[in-house]
This record gives C-alpha cells, sequence and structure tokens, in this order.
C-alpha cells in the first residue's frame, strides 16, 4: 500500500500543493487559500492510496513544490520532475506528456492537441479539465483554435494572467515533432491580443 504525503504552502499569498512520496509526484496545485490546494491534491489521488498531510515539506516535496511555483510564475520547470501517472488511462498520459511538451512563450489548440496525441478535441478538453498535474503539464497553455481562452479550472482570469507572465517575444509559429506527428505551437502574445480586445 503506498504512502503518499500531502504538502501545501503559502507563497506571496498563493498556496502551492504537491502530493507525492521521495521519488514520484501523484498530484500538484495552487489556489488562493490552502483548503483549496489541499482539496484538489486529495481529489486526485488513486481511491487505495494512504496519505498523510504534513505541515513541514519534505526534500523532495520542496523541490516540487518550488518547480509549481515557477511554472506558475511564468518561468517554466524542469522536466525531470517524474509524474507517477500509472493509474490514468493510455490515452490520458499520453495527453498529458504532449501538453507537457508545449514551452513557455507558445499556446496549443485543443484540436491540434488532438492531432498529435490522439482523440478528440473535446476529450482532450476532458483531460485538461481534470488535470491532475496543473500547472506542472501546462494545461493553461491549451486554448481554442480563435486564440480565446477556451476553459480553465482556476478562472479564466488566472488562466490570462499565468499566459501574460510567459510572453517571451516569439512572433512565429512552432512544430514539435511527436511520433511521426507534428504539434502546432503558436505565439502565446496571440491569445493575449484577444484577451485585450475581448475587455
Amino acid at each position: 500500500m503506498m504512502k503518499i504525503g500531502v504538502y501545501t504552502k503559502n507563497v506571496e499569498g498563493v498556496w502551492f500543493g504537491v502530493a507525492c512520496d521521495e521519488k514520484h509526484v501523484f498530484a500538484t496545485s495552487f489556489g488562493r487559500d490552502e483548503k483549496t490546494a489541499a482539496q484538489s491534491l486529495t481529489d486526485c489521488l488513486p481511491l487505495e492510496a494512504e496519505f498523510q498531510v504534513f505541515s513541514t515539506p519534505s526534500t523532495f516535496a520542496e523541490q516540487a513544490l518550488r518547480s509549481v511555483r515557477s511554472v506558475y510564475d511564468g518561468k517554466g520547470e524542469s522536466p525531470t520532475l517524474l509524474l507517477d501517472s500509472e493509474r490514468l488511462s493510455p490515452f490520458y498520459r499520453r495527453v498529458l506528456e504532449v501538453t507537457r511538451l508545449i514551452p513557455v512563450g507558445y499556446v496549443a489548440s485543443y484540436g491540434a492537441l488532438s492531432e498529435a496525441a490522439g482523440g478528440s478535441p473535446r476529450a482532450v478538453g476532458g483531460v485538461m479539465a481534470s488535470n491532475p498535474f496543473a500547472p506542472i503539464v501546462p494545461c493553461h497553455r491549451v486554448v481554442r483554435s480563435d486564440f480565446t481562452l477556451g476553459g480553465y479550472g482556476g478562472g479564466l482570469d488566472t488562466k490570462a494572467k499565468m499566459l501574460a507572465r510567459e510572453k517571451r517575444g516569439k512572433c512565429s509559429p512552432l512544430d514539435i515533432p511527436i511520433a511521426g506527428k507534428k504539434l502546432r505551437l503558436f505565439p502565446v502574445e496571440l491569445v493575449l491580443e484577444k484577451v485585450e480586445k475581448g475587455k
């Protein structure tokens, strides 16, 4: 029976959370209060998992929390963080793996993600809506094909602010090859222009 530690930490008014053992991350989260961040974590854990809430993070948990905050702050994260997704379906894992390849400064559409990972845009949207590794798996970088925001569990205002912190001055699309297919990416600036026009 696996034993998982649940950790939350307040940094400058934002609560960051991680559920992990000493090697793998089972869930990550962030929220405006501790209860929301912790609830997001425990909701994502396997039903049979035993977990304990700790007030002081382990060394590994601290590293994971720094990574969550780094993505939230628009700085990206280390791809070496091991995410435990064995409990998820092969399709779900594939969508999360492809989403994790979207670099800071770019966005992908639900449709482009479905072409690269398989499934329909609606099915991809379902995976994004229940992503257990937000924001490490950057579902906030997935938008509609017309560059409007689409949805986001943390709220569209949060999604827009996260994308604004990820501006890198890119001006050209980018293609990432994925197993004989490609994931078409666009500069985040195109989305932010739409956000501004919608205000």
